[in-house]
C-alpha cells in the first residue's frame, strides 16, 4: 500500500514540475521548455513524442535524455538562431520568474 501511495505521489510531482515548466517554444511537435529556479548550467528542455533531453544553452549538447538525430539537429539549429534569448530567458526565469515566447524554427 505505501509502494502505491509513493508511485502516485512520483507522478504527482512529475506532473506538477511539468506545469511548472513555462513553455517557450513549439514546433514540429517539438516542445521547448525551462523550469523555474533551475540548477546551473544554464539548459533547456525538450520533448519530443516519448523522447525528452535537457540541452546546455552555452555548448548545445545534450546533458541528459536523448532524441532522434533529426530532432536534436532542429533543436540545435532552433537554439542557435536563439542562443541569446535563450539565456536572457533562464536569467529572467531564476531572477524574477518572468520569461517570453521565443520564435519556433518554422
Amino acid at each position: 500500500m505505501l509502494n502505491n501511495f509513493m508511485k502516485s505521489l512520483t507522478l504527482l510531482h512529475k506532473s506538477i514540475m511539468l506545469q511548472s515548466m513555462p513553455e517557450l517554444s513549439r514546433f514540429l511537435g517539438i516542445v521547448i521548455l525551462m523550469y523555474f529556479d533551475d540548477h546551473n548550467p544554464p539548459h533547456f528542455h525538450v520533448r519530443y513524442d516519448d523522447f525528452r533531453a535537457m540541452f546546455s544553452i552555452k555548448d548545445l549538447i545534450i546533458m541528459e535524455g536523448k532524441l532522434p538525430p533529426r530532432v536534436s539537429g532542429l533543436v540545435v539549429e532552433w537554439a542557435e538562431l536563439h542562443k541569446s534569448e535563450l539565456l536572457e530567458n533562464w536569467n529572467m526565469l531564476q531572477e524574477t520568474g518572468k520569461w517570453f515566447k521565443i520564435e519556433p524554427l518554422v
